[in-house]
């Protein structure tokens, strides 16, 4: 199979293609910090322009300029601190803020409909260009993903965030943490959850605020940022024809809007090319802190350390373990269990499933639903493609070793468990991996880890995807708001979990919180719906269907997508009804 990464829960684009140099224009702020420290409800958050100027290019191929103008929402005091959940996809999504009175944490319920979706701040900024003359010839609001590329504005605040990279874009996700670390700036750029704009060539004044419900909300003040942006027209033809060509990952910044840390809106395209392609990745600044992510494998580089006494850093070393409340190898989320690294040979001794905690593996409904057909390689067919999503609601990773015999096409199979303090404490055979040489494939893919039905109304088989055998990977964040949530997972990418041909041993990860999307397009693995006759019908994406894996819970792996078959051969159409109160496709 041809497999399509979500890039998305790195899914789950934020914008890092930004330089950070905030730390200049917040010397004020970085003065005030030496001051005692106040009584406070909520942190202290203000918008900075990183530079007073930007040159943003637009290409003759493809006009288009994305507006990365370097605006940037610096959190002090504490930090900012969301938590987005719903109950059930029949509960609206609902958004509460962590506050601190006293010194304590207190959570405060932001207003309904505050958050439409886990995307991010629907409408914060707000953006106004003007040109020379001082004619206004723009007027738009972006969405803000407090997620977002950033980095430390002073050189005592934390030298890692503990939030995650991105803000997810799966139509399915149940919970997400957004946050800006405290000391720490976000930019507020929306990076491809927005359009790009038609600007001639020329000088323009952006005035970038934050909206007026937002700092009403937050206690931001109204004062908007302004940055110079120059606008430049390049083309390929000019590029082909200098010594001194753009970076590639530049050039290619402007299709994706050179986005680094949101999840792709197409979150639900998946692995590889037979998940959807991932966007163009551009390089972040060595200084900024974080990296482009997408949920895909780049996790933040590490900043500097703060400039700190020791004995500063061990009180402020004490007091971040103790607001994140990790104990005994378990976490909130904000950094990871003990390292668990794969073993070079098989297992020793008696295998073994001791009563530790295990995952739970959850299927989301099918969304991505469209009808296809065979191409020129398989002509006269239909085919009914959609994209899948087995999560992990913990409270442990589903850990997967796989050993390979000398001289044996096939590995062997073992998942492994592990107590409270990041332990091996035993294992059991689970079945085997095998090595698909495939273009879009070319790793070792874990067999029956999920497989897909086509139910009649009924609930009764129709027809069964060939897909069966996975790599497993986190490619979205489904719910980072379980307990043991990894809001860093490492695998989240084939490049990262799957192995080469050559290997002896792989590990492959399914962590806490995230999911592994799969997009079934292609023959074998979509389903041929050529001789299926109209009506309705359920799209069946069950986990673990030999129950091989050790679980918590086996009676939640399946769920049901309803569709309705139509159209005539060659013309087949489907129509998907909402799921509760999701209406994606």
């Amino acid at each position: 199979m041809t497999r399509r990464r979500t890039a998305r829960l790195r899914r789950t684009l934020l914008a890092g293609t930004t330089a950070i140099a905030v730390t200049a224009v917040t010397a004020g702020i970085v003065a005030a910090a030496q001051e005692p420290a106040k009584a406070a409800t909520g942190p202290e958050l203000s918008l900075v322009a990183a530079t007073t100027s930007v040159t943003l290019t637009t290409w003759k191929e493809e006009p288009g300029v994305y507006l990365d103008l370097g605006t940037y929402l610096i959190a002090e005091g504490t930090p900012l601190k969301l938590k987005v959940t719903r109950k059930s996809y029949k509960d609206p999504v609902t958004v509460t803020q962590t506050v601190y009175e006293g010194g304590k944490a207190k959570a405060k319920k932001l207003p309904t409909g505050t958050v439409k979706d886990f995307s991010g701040l629907p409408g914060f900024s707000e953006i106004t260009l003007t040109d020379k003359a001082g004619k206004k010839v723009l007027t738009r609001s972006e969405s803000f993903c407090p997620n977002n590329a950033s980095g430390r504005v002073r050189p005592d605040a934390p030298s890692t965030s503990k939030y995650p990279e991105s803000c997810s874009t799966n139509p399915f996700t149940l919970g997400s943490v957004w946050g800006v670390e405290k000391g720490w700036a976000a930019n507020t750029y929306a990076g491809s959850y927005t359009e790009p704009v038609q600007l001639p060539a020329g000088t323009y004044t952006a005035k970038v605020g934050v909206a007026k419900k937002y700092r009403d909300l937050f206690g931001i003040a109204d004062k908007a940022a302004t940055v110079k942006v120059t606008v430049v027209e390049r083309s390929d033809e000019d590029e082909e024809s200098t010594t001194e060509a753009v970076p590639r990952s530049a050039k290619a910044g402007r299709h994706a809007g050179h986005g680094a840390g949101h999840q792709a809106p197409t979150a639900h395209a998946g692995h590889g090319p037979g998940h959807a392609p991932a966007p163009a990745e551009a390089a972040a600044p060595v200084t900024s802190g974080a990296g482009p992510s997408y949920n895909v494998g780049h996790g933040p580089l590490k900043a500097a350390p703060p400039a700190l006494p020791w004995a500063l850093k061990k009180k402020q070393k004490s007091a971040l373990s103790q607001q994140a409340g990790d104990i005994g190898g378990q976490t909130d989320g904000s950094r990871q269990a003990p390292a668990r690294k794969p073993l070079s040979k098989r297992p020793t001794g008696k295998p073994s499933v001791p009563d530790v905690p295990k995952p739970d593996l959850r299927s989301l409904p099918a969304y991505g639903i469209t009808i296809g057909d065979g191409g020129k390689d398989i002509p006269g067919k239909d085919y009914l493609a959609f994209s899948a999503n087995v999560w992990n609601a913990g409270p442990a990773q589903l850990v997967v070793d796989g050993f390979r015999s000398p001289g044996k096409a096939n590995m062997d199979a073992f998942q492994y468990f592990y107590d409270a303090k990041g332990k091996q404490v035993g294992y059991t055979p689970t079945g085997t991996m095998e090595w698909d040489p495939r273009p879009g494939h070319v790793h070792w893919h874990f067999t029956d880890f999920a497989s897909y039905r086509l139910l009649k109304a009924d609930k009764k088989e129709a027809v069964r995807s060939g897909k069966e055998a996975f790599c497993l990977a986190n490619t979205d964040a489904i719910d980072y708001t379980v307990k043991n949530a990894n809001w860093h997972p490492y695998n989240t990418d084939l490049a990262t979990a799957c192995g080469e041909e050559n290997s002896i041993s792989v590990r492959e990860v399914l962590d806490v919180g995230s999911g592994d999307t799969y997009t079934q397009d292609l023959p074998g693995q979509s389903f041929d719906i050529t001789g299926v006759p109209n009506g309705t019908y359920y799209i069946q994406v069950l986990a673990n269907p030999e129950k091989r894996l050790k679980e918590t819970n086996l009676d939640n792996n399946s769920a049901l997508r309803k569709i309705v078959l139509g159209g005539k051969p060659g013309e087949r159409t489907v129509t998907v009804p909402a799921h509760d109160l999701v209406n994606a496709n």
